[in-house]
C-alpha cells in the first residue's frame, strides 16, 4: 500500500480531487457536507496498475485546523499539494508548504485545480517558484479540474510515478503507531487509526500506549487488523490501519502513540537542533506523527535546544519534527539529536551541551554516541535507535564502553585502591561492588573488565602492590608468630595466643594476603612455605597413611592436621581414599 496526503489553502478543491481520483468521498461528517471544508481528517482509497493500492489521507485546508493537517501529514512520506488555478497563493498553502519542507517531505506532485475555469499557468508558475525554495523542488505540475476531468489521467500518471519512487520501509521495524481517530463499534469495541509508517501489526500482537499521567506503558492487545476496508491477518507499514484493540483501551485516545513494548525510549526532555528564521517562543508547540504538544524550549546555543514536553513520547535519534508558535503562524524544523540527554546542573552547562553536539546531524552513530555518554546498554542502543556496529569500543556483557571512558576508568583504579588501602589497612583489598560505585558504574564486571597490572582481582577484589604492607603493631606481632613456627612448623598459634598478640580475622587475613602467613582455616596460621614442608614429610610415610600417622609425623594436633590435609587435597598434592586414608600424589 501507498499512502498520499492532502495539503494546500482551504477551499482549493483537495476533497474534491480526491473524490475524482478515488470515486468515494473523504468527508464523512455531515457538518463537512453541509459548510463545504474538510474539518477532520478523510480516508480514502483506490488501485492503480503497476503500483497497487493507494490511499489518501485528506487534511483539512482551514488555518484552524492546523495541527488536525499536522496530524494527517506526520506519518506520510508523500504530498498531493493543491493550489487553485483562481486564487492567487494562499497564506495557508505557504504555511502547509512550510510544515512539508520541515517534516522532510520530499515526494510530491502539485495539482493545480479548477483549470476549466481560468488560465492555471500563473498559478502553476508561481506554486514552482514557491516550491523550489523548499525541498518539494522539481515536483511536477499538472493542471487539472475535479470536476469536469480534465487532466485526471495526468495527474493519476504523475502520482503513479511519485509512488513508485517511494522507499519500501521495513517490514521489521518496531511498530510505532500515531493514532489520530479513536472510536467504538457496535459489537467490537474499541477502534483507532492511523497511518503505520514502518513495521508489521498483526491480529494477535500485544502494544504498548502510555497515557499523559501514567509512568508505566500499559498493554494492549490487536484483536483485529482492518486495511482499505478488509480484514487482514497482519498488515507492513506505509499502510492505513485500523485496529480493534482490548484490553486497558481507556489510556487509548486520540494523539497516543502504540509502540512495540520494550523497544521505545519514551522521554519528556530531549535535545534537538532547529532549523529556521527567527528564534522559537519559550513554549512553542511540538508536533509529531499525529500528536502536537506543549513545551518549554531552553536555548543551547545557535541552532541547538532544549525541549521539555508536557507529556512523554517514543523519540529516536533522528525523528523529524515541528515546532510551531501558533500566534506568530512560524514554523521551524525541529531534528531529534538526542532523546535521552544529560541534566543540566551546574552553570555552564548549556554552553558544553552545545559544544557536544556540534557536530550532531541526526544521525544516529554509535562510535559518536558513545563519545558524547560514554557507556551505552544494548538495550538503549534499540530504544534509541542506534545501530550496532563493530568498533574500537569495549564490550562487556550488555554493555559497550567507549575507549575514552575505559582508558580514564583504567587510570583512576590504581588511585581509589591505595586510597582505600590507607584508610583499610587491616583489608586493604576494595570490592569490586565499592569501586563500581564511586565510579558511577552500573556493574562491577565493568571494573573487572579494566584493572590493569599491578593491580589484580582476586575473589571479587581489587588489590595491589600497597595491599603488601602491614600496620607496624600486625607486623610486629606477625613477625612472634613467624619465629615460633620457624621452631615447630606445625604447631599453629592457639586462639589464646593470638588474642594476646592481637591478632584478629581481620589482622591474620591481611596476614595471608601480604604473604606474610598462610591461613590454612579459621583460626589456623602456618608458614607460607608450610604445605611444601608437609609434603616432604608425608612422602617419608608408608604410603597410603592415616589421619594419625599423619599428624604424628608432622608434630602436631587434630586441630591443624585435619585443615591442613583438606587444603592439601584440595591443591591435589594428596590424594584422599574410600577408606579414609591419603597418599602423596605423585
Amino acid at each position: 500500500m501507498h499512502v498520499i496526503a492532502t495539503a494546500g489553502h482551504v477551499d482549493h478543491g483537495k476533497s474534491t480531487l480526491v473524490e475524482a481520483l478515488t470515486g468515494a468521498d473523504p468527508d464523512r461528517l455531515a457538518e463537512e457536507r453541509r459548510r463545504g471544508l474538510t474539518i477532520e481528517l478523510g480516508y480514502c482509497w483506490t488501485s492503480w496498475p503497476d503500483v497497487g493500492e493507494v490511499a489518501f489521507v485528506d487534511v483539512p485546508g482551514h488555518e484552524r485546523f492546523l495541527t488536525t493537517m499536522l496530524a494527517g501529514v506526520g506519518p506520510v512520506p508523500a504530498v498531493l499539494f493543491v493550489v487553485a488555478a483562481d486564487d492567487p497563493w494562499m497564506p495557508q498553502a505557504a504555511e502547509h508548504l512550510a510544515a512539508l519542507d520541515a517534516l522532510g517531505v520530499r515526494h510530491a506532485v502539485i495539482a493545480v485545480t479548477r483549470a476549466d475555469l481560468t488560465d492555471p499557468g500563473p498559478a502553476a508558475a508561481q506554486a514552482t517558484a514557491e516550491i523550489a525554495r523548499t525541498g518539494l523542488a522539481g515536483a511536477r505540475v499538472v493542471a487539472v479540474s475535479g470536476h469536469t476531468g480534465m487532466g485526471l489521467d495526468d495527474l493519476r500518471s504523475a502520482l503513479v510515478t511519485m509512488v513508485a519512487e517511494l522507499p519500501d520501509p521495513d517490514p521489521d521495524a518496531d511498530v510505532r503507531l500515531w493514532v489520530d481517530r479513536r472510536f467504538t463499534v457496535r459489537g467490537a469495541g474499541t477502534v483507532v487509526t492511523g497511518t503505520l509508517p514502518a513495521g508489521t501489526v498483526r491480529v494477535g500482537d500485544t502494544l504498548v500506549v502510555r497515557n499523559t499521567l501514567a509512568v508505566d506503558d500499559t498493554p494492549v492487545r490487536v484483536r483485529g487488523v482492518q486495511a482499505l476496508g478488509s480484514d487482514e491477518t497482519a498488515v507492513s507499514g506505509v499502510a492505513r490501519v485500523a485496529l480493534n484493540l482490548s484490553g486497558r483501551v481507556d489510556d487509548v485516545v486520540r494523539g497516543s502513540v502504540l509502540v512495540t513494548p520494550g523497544a521505545w525510549h519514551h522521554t519528556s526532555v530531549v535535545d534537538v537542533r532547529i532549523t529556521g528564521t527567527d528564534r522559537p517562543p519559550l513554549a512553542p508547540v511540538l508536533h509529531i506523527g499525529a500528536v502536537d504538544v506543549a513545551v518549554r524550549c531552553r536555548p543551547l546555543g545557535d541552532d541547538l535546544v532544549r525541549l521539555t514536553l508536557d507529556r512523554a513520547l517514543p523519540l529516536r535519534i533522528g525523528d523529524r519534527a515541528l515546532l510551531r508558535d501558533p500566534g506568530r503562524r512560524m514554523i521551524w524544523r525541529a531534528d531529534v539529536l538526542d532523546p535521552d540527554p544529560p541534566r543540566l546542573r551546574r552553570r555552564g552547562a548549556a554552553t558544553r551541551r552545545a559544544r557536544q553536539l556540534a557536530g550532531a546531524d541526526g544521525t544516529a552513530r554509535l562510535t559518536d554516541e558513545l563519545g558524547r555518554r560514554g557507556l551505552l546498554h544494548r538495550e538503549q542502543l534499540r530504544r534509541l535507535g542506534i545501530p550496532e556496529e563493530a568498533g574500537d569500543h569495549l564490550a562487556v556483557g550488555p554493555w559497550l564502553v567507549a575507549p575514552a571512558l575505559a582508558r580514564a576508568v583504567a587510570d583512576r583504579l590504581p588511585a581509589l585502591v591505595q586510597q582505600h588501602a590507607r584508610a583499610h589497612p587491616l583489608d586493604p583489598a576494595v570490592p569490586l561492588t565499592v569501586l563500581a560505585s564511586q565510579l558511577r558504574l552500573p556493574t562491577p564486571d565493568l571494573v573487572r573488565e579494566l584493572v590493569r597490572l599491578p593491580l589484580r582481582v582476586v575473589g571479587g577484589r581489587v588489590s595491589g602492590p600497597a595491599t603488601e604492607v602491614l600496620p607496624s603493631k600486625v607486623r610486629t606481632a606477625v613477625d612472634v608468630v613467624r619465629r615460633d613456627l620457624l621452631a615447630a612448623p606445625f604447631v599453629a598459634p592457639t586462639a589464646d595466643r593470638l588474642r594476646e598478640l592481637g591478632l584478629d580475622d581481620r589482622a591474620l587475613g591481611a596476614a595471608d594476603r601480604s604473604g606474610q602467613l598462610w591461613r590454612v582455616g579459621p583460626g589456623i596460621v602456618l608458614l607460607p612455605d608450610a604445605a611444601d614442608a608437609a609434603v616432604a614429610r608425608l612422602r617419608e610415610l608408608e604410603q597410603p597413611f592415616t589421619t594419625s600417622a599423619a599428624r604424628e609425623r608432622l608434630g602436631t594436633t587434630r586441630r591443624v592436621v585435619l585443615p591442613l590435609l583438606d587444603q592439601l587435597d584440595r591443591a591435589g598434592r594428596t590424594r584422599r581414599l574410600a577408606d579414609d586414608r591419603r597418599e602423596v600424589a605423585r
